[in-house]
């Protein structure tokens, strides 16, 4: 996990779009695991801090891929996230991101109505993306409030879940728990605007993450997802 993590910040650092930690370490000591990290003392993101993350992740995500997915798996938290590659997107998020995720919720006990609409969204998939298709951009993968800061006023990424894919599944991973501002969007919309349709797609990728949380924290989590599945069918 944490070598992927490090492979993961490595990837986004290389794109010289937007800062990340350094990586002062990674390996097993004394038989534990461990990820050395770069220490930051955050100070109060401002307006123009979330304007420059606008506009450093639309930058990001227009570092693309041939393909969707990336070179090895990795985790989203603690749940695997499999990322082999794919020349299709619409396949690719239905099996290695929606159907993996409800085969984990009927595993984990939620194999009622969340697997059976489940699994006919997943059919339907195609559906959502008719005059749409993606490009392969470099995806932060995890975006949400708690995993950005601000240091001396610029912008800090950390705690990625990367792989090449659709740019707005890290959109709707900034709206699913808040900690984005109004001139976040605003930046990310003027450096490079969403395309026509991506209102139930938003829903579609925050599913994802919802049902990621279901699996790993429990029942709290299975009427949003429920809410969520009707909503797409």
């Amino acid at each position: 996990m944490f070598e992927a993590e490090a492979d993961g910040l490595r990837e986004i650092q290389a794109t010289r779009t937007i800062r990340v930690p350094e990586i002062l370490g990674c390996g097993i000591q004394n038989g534990e695991s461990f990820l050395e990290l770069e220490r930051f003392t955050f100070d109060r993101a401002t307006a123009d801090t979330e304007t420059k993350l606008g506009e450093q992740l639309a930058r990001l995500h227009r570092h693309t891929a041939e393909r969707f997915g990336w070179f090895r798996d990795n985790t989203i938290g603690p749940t695997p996230q499999i990322n082999g590659w794919s020349d299709d997107w619409v396949a690719f998020f239905r099996e290695k991101r929606l159907d993996y995720q409800l085969e984990l919720a009927a595993a984990n006990g939620y194999g009622g109505e969340v697997k059976v609409r489940g699994n006919r969204l997943s059919r339907e998939l195609s559906g959502l993306f008719e005059n749409y298709e993606p490009v392969a951009s470099l995806l932060h993968g995890d975006l949400w409030g708690g995993n950005w800061g601000s240091v001396n006023g610029e912008p800090v990424l950390y705690d990625p879940a990367v792989y090449y894919g659709d740019r707005e599944s890290d959109i709707a991973m900034t709206m699913l728990f808040g900690g984005f501002g109004r001139p976040f969007y605003e930046a990310y919309e003027k450096s490079w605007p969403m395309a026509p349709g991506h209102e139930r797609r938003l829903r579609l990728y925050q599913l994802y993450h919802v049902l990621n949380h279901l699996n790993l924290f429990g029942r709290s989590y299975l009427n949003r997802a429920v809410r969520l599945i009707e909503d797409l069918t």
